[in-house]
């Protein structure tokens, strides 16, 4: 009985060590030390869908700057991210706004994303416990539980994982009461450089009030290896790159 203990004990910890390593490959893979890309969001909901053309430079995890290109009427509105502070500017009436925290729930650009989407890109690895839940061939599904101390708003995530290419396949959200609230899917894997990178994704809210929505991010172009100016992550950026 002992023995068969052990052998248990032994075989949840190969577990745990085999999601971390899988989670860590993934976070690594996904993240460069600079990121430039140009994307399109389509965004589906019961008034229509509309499209919004987007300009984003980033460095690492905590430094964020994005431009919209389009539609006319939002041109020029730029969005920096510094660790988890976020200001907008707004070029109509020519003003520089932070967002306050009772904002961060609410939509990004119209879209299913949130202001706090935008700002808190926790890491798997390092704000959540994970568990092996199946694992076949090349294909992995994990359970993600927060840590105790970290600053995250989901209860849990459960994420299906593409192994050879250290890429998502679909994340599903779950609120602190265990409801499953979003689903975000990902496709069109394509290597960039030393990346491999899901090129599409699409988030659903699971509300009975949104069975129309969706929001789908189509990149355009994607760079890891280029290096960007530490110009673009300051205040002064957001109203000098606007233009």
């Amino acid at each position: 009985m002992k023995y068969l203990f052990f052998l248990l004990l032994f075989s949840l910890t190969l577990d745990a060590n085999e999601a971390q390593n899988i989670i860590k490959k993934l976070e690594k893979n996904l993240r460069g030390d600079y990121m430039y890309g140009t994307m399109k969001m389509i965004v589906t909901s019961k008034r229509g869908q509309r499209t919004v053309k987007i300009e984003s430079w980033s460095k690492g995890n905590d430094k964020s700057f994005i431009k919209i290109l389009y539609p006319k009427k939002d041109k020029g509105i730029t969005f920096l991210k510094l660790d988890t502070q976020m200001w907008q500017y707004i070029p109509k009436i020519e003003r520089t706004i932070k967002i306050p925290s009772s904002m961060m729930l609410q939509s990004w650009m119209g879209s299913d994303f949130t202001n706090d989407d935008m700002v808190k890109e926790s890491s798997f690895e390092e704000d959540y416990h994970t568990k092996l839940l199946s694992k076949r061939g090349n294909f992995a599904t994990l359970e993600l539980i927060p840590k105790e101390d970290a600053a995250v708003v989901w209860g849990k995530i459960i994420i299906d994982v593409d192994i050879k290419n250290a890429a998502p396949l679909k994340e599903t959200f779950y609120d602190d009461r265990m409801k499953k609230v979003r689903i975000l899917t990902f496709s069109k894997i394509e290597k960039h450089g030393s990346h491999t990178i899901p090129m599409i994704m699409e988030l659903k809210p699971l509300d009975a009030n949104k069975k129309k929505n969706s929001t789908k991010v189509i990149y355009e172009k994607i760079d890891f290896d280029t290096h960007i100016d530490a110009s673009y992550f300051t205040k002064h950026a957001l109203k000098r790159y606007s233009r």
